[in-house]
């Protein structure tokens, strides 16, 4: 597993940066790929700052004493349908650790992100939260280079380059697996 840390992190155990106060908050993500090699992504925004748009990967915060694999399965089948058991997310691929504002409170969380491949899937976000409803636009699947040039924020600024990564090495993986 690869470990990200942003240069704009301070230490997690420091709550305030000048006038600045965080919320600590761990989360679970799921980069959910297609056959194409498509990742799901959101389009969302700030409430407070409604032209801020980005995409984003499924996923969110952890509920107390709630482990990343079972975080990323809840948030999964809320936001796109899909139930999946968390044992079948693996371990985690990759973890970041970001700041960022969102509808008036700056977090500062730490994240983990899944890998799951599906043949395909037609997104339902009936499940979605009350903030998720405020607060997303839309989904689209994107191909890693379309993403990267695309001209689009997303987050994290490091995922078509992970999702070209691991999509070599699951190429190289299968290819090792039949000799």
């Amino acid at each position: 597993m690869n470990v990200s840390a942003r240069n704009e992190l301070a230490s997690p155990a420091v709550a305030n940066s000048g006038d600045r106060v965080y919320t600590s908050r761990r989360a679970a993500r799921v980069l959910l790929v297609d056959t194409a090699g498509r990742v799901l992504l959101f389009e969302g925004f700030d409430p407070t700052r409604p032209g801020h748009r980005y995409w984003f990967t499924p996923g969110g915060g952890l509920d107390p004493d709630e482990s990343p694999a079972a975080g990323a399965a809840r948030e999964l089948a809320e936001e796109t349908g899909l139930r999946v058991d968390p044992a079948e997310l693996g371990e985690p691929v990759w973890s970041d650790a970001t700041e960022f504002p969102f509808d008036g409170t700056w977090y500062r969380q730490a994240q983990d992100f899944f890998l799951l491949r599906v043949p395909s899937w037609q997104v339902d976000t009936v499940g979605f939260t009350d903030v998720e409803k405020r607060s997303i636009a839309g989904h689209r699947w994107w191909l890693p280079d379309d993403l990267a040039a695309s001209g689009e924020r997303f987050y994290p600024p490091e995922l078509p380059a992970l999702l070209t990564r691991l999509g070599r090495s699951t190429t190289t993986d299968r290819n090792e697996a039949s000799c």
